[in-house]
């Protein structure tokens, strides 16, 4: 399964950014898919938002669950992740990730495939 990522960029505080993660090699079913974030160089990936394609559960950061939505383009197999109200903290390296396992088992321990990494940055 190969990631890759799409939709990074600059945005002033308070905007919008669509994140969009497309496979290839393999369907989604039946992974999880998520994003992880990386503030900066040197610190630990977090886990911000994750769907299982299968069932759609989702799992969110708590920072960011009532600004950010992740779906699933199954026809495109692609997931998305809509961020809205972005703030300075939201700055990071967003990468995308998938493994068979629950959401929150790919939010919380990490994927076993990944992306490499698109830069968004939430700034004035």
């Amino acid at each position: 399964l190969k990631l890759l990522e799409s939709g990074g960029g600059s945005v002033q505080p308070g905007g919008s950014l669509t994140l969009s993660c497309a496979a290839s090699g393999a369907a989604f079913e039946p992974y999880s898919i998520g994003w992880y974030r990386q503030v900066s160089p040197g610190k630990e990936r977090t886990g911000v938002a994750c769907i299982n394609s299968s069932d759609l559960r989702t799992f969110y950061l708590e920072t960011v669950e009532d600004r950010f939505t992740i779906s699933i383009d199954s026809a495109k197999n692609t997931v998305n992740l809509h961020m809205n109200n972005l703030k300075p903290e939201d700055t990071g390296i967003y990468s995308c990730a998938a493994a068979q396992m629950s959401v929150e088992g790919l939010c919380l321990f990490g994927g076993w495939y990944w992306g490499q990494g698109i830069p968004v940055d939430v700034s004035s």
